[in-house]
């Protein structure tokens, strides 16, 4: 396996740095801290080059929240400035890595996404018959730091942009506890060994890859899965023996003991195609895919809330179309007309509630049409404020914004 040196170089220029800032700040430029980076940019940027070359670079703490949908989860933010470092470390090591995943790796990938491996996994569902899908129990709180690092090093030899690495993963802050024994450990391993890296960092997303990338070579070269899908922790194989299957879950088993992760007991299961999958937000058919119902009751629980946001002024108009633009765009993937239709028939956004009212009384309302299955109409002009009509289509989303699906990223992960 070629290992690649000399990338320190490539890490700390200039031009990768400040490339860096224009991706960290993608979606987000106006946020205050953003901004005021921004304002020294040229400075923040020399600084952190400085601190690369006389290894004084440490990164800052993280700011937790926990969100409760669809799971509680700790989320972990790093400062902006560390996101920085992050982007410029990953313009350099991720190429490197890309180029050894399986093709059906669809997390944090270019050309890859969600939407991709529905798509991919609607026609192996074509092809088979039964499907095991698994679930890894606390995927990022069980990431062993000292299996991690020794992953990476197989492919960088690079001594200075390990040490970034080292630095970034030591840095991990703590993550909910994992208690799990695996063949040789004595009492105190588990509590010994440094384990977890913070869910929301984008080399934690990377790092999550690389660390089940091995799997991915084993089940397709070693077992002959030909069809496997990966998302992160969420994974499936399909196949018309059952049987095939449930020795693949015991390899599978035996396989994680070494990366020291477990299956999840109860989410694990071969079940046949025609049942439908629950993968990646939909339950997936041969021949059709809906929106998982969670899903729809965490959408209708954001927009109650983001009426009373609207209501109070904390949430302007633009981001709130783009927020349920983005949304609709998601939803539109799958066969949801009636749904949308039902959902916004009598959704209302109103500015300015004085009283104890629904946020669903008259004043912005959303109006069915014939060319248009529903709109955001402002109604009329309130103290000194003019406000342009505006409209989104429930079944049109090709124009739908990469900065509006983070937006809406951003709101439904909001603590």
């Amino acid at each position: 396996m070629k290992r690649h040196k000399n990338l320190w170089d490539r890490v700390i220029s200039l031009d990768n740095l400040y490339e860096a800032a224009r991706k960290a700040q993608k979606g987000k430029r106006f946020q205050e801290n953003i901004a005021l980076f921004n304002l020294n940019l040229e400075k923040e940027i020399f600084r952190i080059q400085r601190e690369f070359i006389d290894k004084s670079y440490l990164p800052g703490p993280y700011k937790e929240f926990h969100i409760i949908e669809p799971k509680l989860r700790l989320i972990s933010a790093a400062p902006y400035r560390d996101r920085v470092v992050h982007h410029a470390l990953c313009n350099v090591i991720e190429p490197i890595f890309d180029r050894m995943f399986i093709y059906d790796s669809y997390a944090c990938r270019k050309g890859k996404g969600t939407h991709r491996a529905i798509d991919r996994f609607q026609k192996f569902a074509h092809k088979t018959r039964y499907v095991l899908k698994c679930d890894i129990v606390k995927y990022f709180p069980s990431i062993d730091h000292e299996i991690l690092y020794e992953l990476i090093e197989r492919k960088i030899a690079c001594k200075d942009t390990l040490w970034l690495i080292k630095l970034i993963i030591d840095h991990s802050n703590e993550q909910e506890p994992v208690l799990h024994y695996f063949k040789g450990d004595h009492l105190l391993t588990p509590i010994q060994r440094r384990i977890g890296i913070p869910i929301g960092n984008l080399t934690s997303q990377f790092f999550a890859n690389i660390y089940l990338n091995g799997m991915g070579h084993f089940l397709r070269e070693k077992l002959g899965c030909k069809f496997y899908i990966r998302y992160v922790d969420d994974f499936v194989i399909l196949h018309d023996d059952k049987e095939f299957l449930w020795r693949v879950k015991q390899e599978i088993e035996e396989y994680l003991e070494n990366l020291r992760l477990k299956l999840h007991p109860r989410k694990c299961r071969v079940f046949p195609v025609k049942e439908g999958t629950l993968f990646l937000g939909f339950r997936i058919w041969p021949d059709k895919r809906r929106l998982d119902r969670q899903n729809i009751r965490r959408f209708q629980s954001r927009i109650k809330l983001m009426q009373s946001q609207y209501a109070k002024g904390e949430l302007a108009f633009d981001k709130l179309t783009a927020s349920i633009q983005s949304w609709v765009a998601h939803a539109s993937y799958g066969e949801t007309w009636h749904l949308r239709e039902h959902l916004f028939r009598d959704i209302v956004f109103r500015k300015g509630l004085t009283d104890k009212r629904s946020p669903c009384s008259p004043g912005r309302f959303l109006e069915q049409q014939s060319e248009q299955l529903a709109i955001i109409k402002p109604q009329q002009e309130q103290s000194r404020q003019q406000e342009q009509q505006q409209r989104f289509s429930l079944c049109e989303h090709s124009s739908t914004s990469q900065a509006g699906i983070d937006m809406f990223t951003d709101i439904l992960s909001a603590p």
